[in-house]
């Protein structure tokens, strides 16, 4: 009788293991399944997300499916072109020859200088002046390997094929005023003078004091915070950011009011007048122009501006920096700081002036004066 029982129990036991076994087998399915389809979808998503962040490549002027070349260019030494434009007296008949680079969002006619220079005193100092279009701009060529210090020596190729000389001057505004800090560290012996009109200035700069640049950096609109982080510690992220409509991107590259002192606000209409200029601006895309440019000016330097020694030992030459004490784009605080720390420079300080004082009438006879002739009592 135990024994027939027994068997029983076995039997029913054997059946319930035998379910428990397909039940088994059919989660461990299941979920087989359930694993490789997400990690289709988890690859499928990461994907999508490279793809989505990816840049579009450039139209470059000249290819089949870029801008028309309009505009005088020079080969440098790695086969990229430069587009420039000249201003003032010829270069055979100049006393003092200047190159002019220009700021963020902007290009080659864009020489506030040049373009605001009374006809007076090109003639009296024989002023000629040639500006550039930065690369990516206009219709100079992209450099997808641009560096803090790759401006620097395209500069100096440029003054050697059009023989400016063993020494010129040099005038930058905004964003090309901070790549002046550049030329001023890697070809100070070419430079007979330098003047830098609101460089763009770098938060992350090591000597300025932490809580110096934490507080210019929390004037900034908050739409600008956000962009400059990812441009500095994300910049492989810095396309996608300026691209995507969920969150406001630069404020600068929209001309957004709130980023501009009330003077620039009614200096901007004169300023931007010539629309049909500035259309070659972005014309080669906004990678390699627009966010290349946030991608370097804030980005981690080889080098700190605070510790340049003066390029102008025995007075030479000299280096001026002029700064609107309203400008909302770039601290003036900042500003004050590197000339404290810098004696050399000569620091001009404009009463009431925002970022776009250098369209200011008369603004460019003095910037050009102080620097070429030293011109005191200018600002």
């Amino acid at each position: 009788m135990a024994a027939k029982m027994s068997k029983k129990i076995s039997a029913a036991s054997a059946r319930s293991h035998t379910r428990k076994t397909k039940q088994k087998t059919s989660i461990s399915l299941l979920s087989g399944m359930f694993g490789k389809i997400v990690a289709v979808f988890f690859v499928g998503f990461l994907a999508y997300a490279y793809r989505a962040i990816q840049p579009p490549p450039p139209k470059i002027c000249g290819t089949p499916d870029g801008p028309p070349v309009t505009a005088p260019r020079i080969k440098l030494s790695d086969g990229r072109y430069l587009a420039y434009k000249e201003h003032g007296v010829s270069r055979d008949e100049a006393k003092h020859k200047i190159v002019f680079i220009h700021g963020y969002d902007s290009n080659r006619h864009d020489a506030v200088v040049a373009t605001g220079l009374s006809p007076e005193v090109v003639e009296s100092l024989g002023v000629y002046i040639v500006s550039i279009d930065r690369p990516g701009y206009g219709e100079s060529d992209p450099n997808p390997k641009r560096t803090v210090k790759s401006l620097a020596f395209d500069v100096q190729e440029l003054a050697d094929q059009l023989g400016l000389g063993s020494k010129f001057y040099v005038i930058g505004f905004s964003m090309g005023g901070q790549a002046v800090w550049t030329l001023l560290k890697y070809i100070p012996h070419r430079l007979a003078g330098a003047a830098l009109l609101a460089p763009v200035t770098n938060y992350w700069w090591p000597n300025f004091p932490a809580n110096l640049s934490k507080e210019a950096f929390s004037h900034q609109l908050p739409q600008d915070r956000w962009n400059l982080r990812v441009a500095h510690y994300l910049p492989w992220l810095t396309c996608w950011w300026n691209t995507q409509k969920f969150f406001p991107a630069c404020s600068a590259a929209a001309y957004n009011p709130g980023a501009l002192s009330s003077q620039d606000l009614e200096l901007m209409p004169t300023y931007r007048a010539r629309t049909d200029l500035y259309a070659q601006v972005r014309q080669q895309g906004q990678h390699e122009s627009l966010h290349r440019d946030l991608m370097i000016g804030f980005g981690t330097w080889e080098f700190d501006p605070m510790d340049l020694e003066n390029p102008f030992p025995n007075k030479e030459g000299s280096v001026h920096l002029w700064q609107g004490d309203e400008d909302k784009l770039v601290p003036v605080t900042l500003q004050r700081y590197i000339a404290q720390r810098q004696p050399w420079i000569q620091y001009h300080e404009i009463p009431g002036a925002g970022h776009m004082f250098p369209v200011l009438d008369g603004m460019a006879d003095k910037i050009v004066k102080s620097l070429l002739i030293g011109e005191k009592n200018v600002s």
